[in-house]
């Protein structure tokens, strides 16, 4: 009877424990399923579900040609771990000054700043700061051969020599030329925002669009079948395609570096356009930085060619000259009596030679000579304020040209839109209380050059997909406004050339031998911002002008600020300027395959008495629009370019043109090279490109379908493929450029005139005296404001202490 109460008793406790264990069970699934539940499912969708970024690449920046200037790289990060991940790791820094000494050499760092990381306390993993971030390829190889040394004997070492340091990757932004037109270009910061430059400007563009992609996956992280629930795929940035040419900015770059080695301005900025479409084939500036080392800090950033305002001196008459020939005020035979002019109850305004003048001369002298009374009497007597305000606001003169570049200036007319006096505004007539930017003076000469049409300014080309090479939008040729006629312009390039090669002209030291030179100089003594006062010595000298004269192709804008130098300011055009212009003119335009005029380069020999040793005389260049050629047979084609006194290369063997270049109804100069692609174009035979453009082949790779693959800048200097070897259409071709290294040798004959800023030349080209000037401390009292940031001078003027601007207008 006891044996079976035990039984039963155990029984009992066995069916307890059993109900306790199922309630409890039951109970953790009931608290499993509702009280947990939300919180169990977002851990289960933290293991099953895989979500990510997908980061864009960013757009490269070419040139006009597709030469890249920037572009998105594979970089690296160096990280430290400084713990051991557990008692059998060995992989972390246990020398941390070793390791500091090593990795400074490679990084170019301080080794006491990576030291600082090295030895943090309680840190596991340390990055290197900015010295480790984003590191090249080279690097990174230095570390691994730093890691595992090689031997004496050619043997590798099998132990880590840094122990704990290991590389992620990324990107980076790469600037291929350093600080090749870097102002325009810009940089990324370390955070990878975009500063200055093409960069912020088109940043929208370039970045692109991010992508998202979420899977689900299994405990091992692998995908499941269907498990891919969302994707985005990253749209990479577009390509920026800009107007600059390599080549020609290679010219400005190397005529700006000799420059400043010479003669250590403060400031340098030289702008070069076709006025014929406002594209900006060039732009520089000086001082310079390097984008890709912004991190050393950057003091240089201000592109002065869009952001800085100056007054512009003597090149503003442009405007002044064209705005009186418009309204039939200007008769170059008229005389006048040069010297001063006088307001009554105000300061006499002053040619730039003392106020002495050149006695009663014609209007047209007065304008070779830069007087400053000539213009007086043109704008202030004859256009009178609102014709000249009007004027000058065509011109596009205090209103920004919308270039593609970021913080843009639009400038001031503060003296004629509230003059103080009728000085005020009288002095505008040739360039003094009003300031401007470099590319505004660019847009507004550009108007002039090209028949009176003020074009807006263009640096973007085109934006192109980065994946098929498809334009997705293109900057085209865009009117502003007529400003005036083009018999206007017309007279006024014929007035400005003279400027250039006429007897009493003021810009003699510009000629370039063979080409028509058309421009104007200009001197302006810059003012303390923080006084008001005129700075005395300190000038900002400048000289605008466009090649060739007629149908110009080029126009160069060079703007020197405050030289390091003894020499009298008004020799500054001749000894600095004069060679920037000349330099990048003449070899840009050699460049561009502009023919000289070759009786043009006879009459500069025969009047300079030199010896004549150019080439047979050419038919004079004439503009030729191109026919249609595409459709016509390859013979008809040949013929009828012939006809127009162009030369001919054809691509292929067929019978029929398929394709040409330029395209048709495009403008070209006679002597000018069309390319006419036949139906056949298998078993072309490869042509000599030496010492041709990178543009050139480029433009037959493109026509063939060949890539093009080029190293160095400038013109050809050899190629890959043998000249007439027959193509099967499979190869590539790759050319080295060879940049040349100093510019042509300038004639010295044609340097004999009046330098930039002088104009006291007599007619025997003996130079008086610098004039004397007794302006030190004159405020400006006019505006009642802040003066601007420099200030054209106008010869001596003692008197102060007056309540009118004072006129300082040095030099033409």
């Amino acid at each position: 009877m006891e044996g079976k109460r035990r039984v039963n008793w155990r029984i009992l406790m066995l069916a307890l424990c059993m109900i306790l264990v199922f309630s409890g069970l039951s109970f953790r699934i009931w608290w499993i399923q509702t009280v947990d539940a939300a919180k169990i499912m977002d851990y289960a969708s933290g293991q099953w579900d895989w979500e990510k970024t997908l980061k864009p690449k960013r757009g490269a920046i070419m040139d006009r040609n597709g030469e890249i200037l920037a572009y998105e790289g594979k970089a690296y990060t160096v990280n430290a771990r400084l713990k051991p991940q557990n008692e059998k790791d060995q992989d972390f820094v246990k020398d941390p000054y070793y390791t500091a000494q090593t990795l400074a050499k490679i990084l170019n760092a301080p080794v006491d700043q990576l030291l600082k990381p090295l030895t943090k306390p309680n840190s596991k993993v340390v990055l290197l700061g900015r010295w480790g971030s984003k590191i090249t390829e080279e690097q990174k190889k230095m570390i691994q051969n730093a890691q595992f040394p090689k031997l004496p004997s050619g043997e590798q070492v099998e132990t880590n020599q840094l122990p704990g340091i290991y590389l992620t990757e990324t990107t980076r932004r790469f600037y291929p030329n350093n600080s090749f037109a870097a102002h325009v270009l810009g940089y990324l910061d370390f955070d990878d925002q975009p500063k200055m430059g093409i960069e912020l400007q088109m940043d929208e563009a370039l970045r692109g669009e991010k992508g998202e992609m979420e899977v689900m996956t299994d405990g091992a992280g692998y995908q499941l079948p269907d498990g891919e629930r969302k994707y985005k795929p990253a749209k990479d940035g577009d390509n920026v395609y800009l107007t600059i040419d390599r080549q020609i900015q290679d010219y400005v770059e190397q005529a700006l570096d000799k420059a400043e080695r010479d003669f250590k301005p403060k400031g340098l900025t030289v702008v070069v356009s076709d006025p014929q479409t406002g594209e900006i084939l060039a732009m520089g500036n000086r001082s310079q930085f390097n984008p890709n080392t912004y991190y050393n800090g950057i003091t240089n950033y201000t592109n002065h060619a869009v952001t800085t305002m100056f007054e512009p001196g003597s090149t503003f008459k442009i405007i002044t000259l064209a705005a009186a020939i418009e309204e039939g005020l200007f008769n170059p035979n008229d005389t006048y009596q040069s010297g001063t002019y006088t307001i009554k109850g105000q300061i006499p305004i002053r040619d730039h030679n003392n106020g002495q003048g050149w006695g009663r001369i014609s209007y047209l002298e007065g304008v070779q000579r830069s007087s400053n009374v000539v213009f007086v009497i043109l704008g202030y007597e004859k256009l009178k304020l609102e014709k000249l305000k009007d004027y000058f606001a065509k011109f596009g003169i205090g209103s920004m040209t919308g270039i593609e570049l970021p913080y843009e200036k639009k400038g001031n007319l503060i003296n004629l839109e509230k003059p103080q006096s009728p000085r005020d505004w009288a002095v505008t007539t040739f360039g003094q209380g009003v300031t401007v930017t470099a590319v505004q003076q660019i847009a507004a000469v550009g108007a002039i050059a090209n028949g009176g049409e003020l074009l807006k300014p263009h640096i973007v080309k085109e934006l192109r997909d980065p994946h098929t090479g498809a334009v997705i939008n293109r900057s085209e040729r865009e009117v502003v406004r007529r400003v005036v006629s083009a018999a206007t312009a017309k007279q006024t390039r014929d007035i400005l050339e003279t400027v250039v090669e006429g007897d009493a002209g003021t810009g003699k030291a510009y000629q370039i031998e063979g080409y028509h030179v058309a421009g104007k100089t200009g001197t302006a003594q810059k003012y303390d911002p923080n006084t008001g006062k005129i700075m005395e010595g300190h000038y900002i000298a400048s000289f605008i002008g466009f090649a060739p004269k007629d149908n110009p192709r080029l126009l160069v804008y060079v703007v020197v600020d405050d030289p390091t130098t003894d020499e009298w300011y008004g020799t500054w055009g001749k000894m600095i300027i004069a060679p920037i212009f000349k330099s990048i003119m003449e070899r840009s335009l050699q460049y561009l395959q502009q023919q000289p005029d070759i009786q043009a380069a006879k009459a500069a020999s025969s009047k300079t008495g030199k010896a004549e040793t150019a080439p047979a005389a050419q038919p004079p260049v004439q503009e030729v629009t191109l026919p249609k050629f595409v459709g016509m047979s390859n013979t008809a084609a040949q013929l009828r370019a012939k006809q127009d006194q162009l030369t001919v290369s054809v691509i292929g063997t067929g019978t029929k043109v398929v394709e040409q270049y330029p395209a048709p109804y495009e403008k070209v100069v006679t002597g000018s090279q069309v390319v006419l692609v036949t139906d056949r174009v298998k078993g072309s035979k490869m042509p000599d490109f030496t010492g041709k453009s990178l543009r050139d082949v480029m433009e037959f790779g493109s026509l063939v379908n060949i890539p093009v693959k080029a190293t160095g800048a400038g013109f050809v200097a050899s190629q890959s493929i043998p000249p007439g070897t027959v193509l099967g259409g499979t190869e590539m071709i790759q050319v080295t450029l060879r940049s040349e290294s100093e510019p042509p040798p300038a004639n010295p004959n044609t340097q004999t005139g009046a330098p930039e800023g002088q104009g006291v030349e007599d007619q025997s080209g003996t130079a008086t005296t610098p004039p004397v000037n007794t302006q030190a401390g004159t405020e400006r009292g006019a505006t009642g404001g802040t003066p601007p940031p420099s200030h054209s001078q106008d010869s001596a003027n003692s008197d102060t202490g007056q309540t009118v601007t004072p006129d300082t207008s040095t030099s033409p």
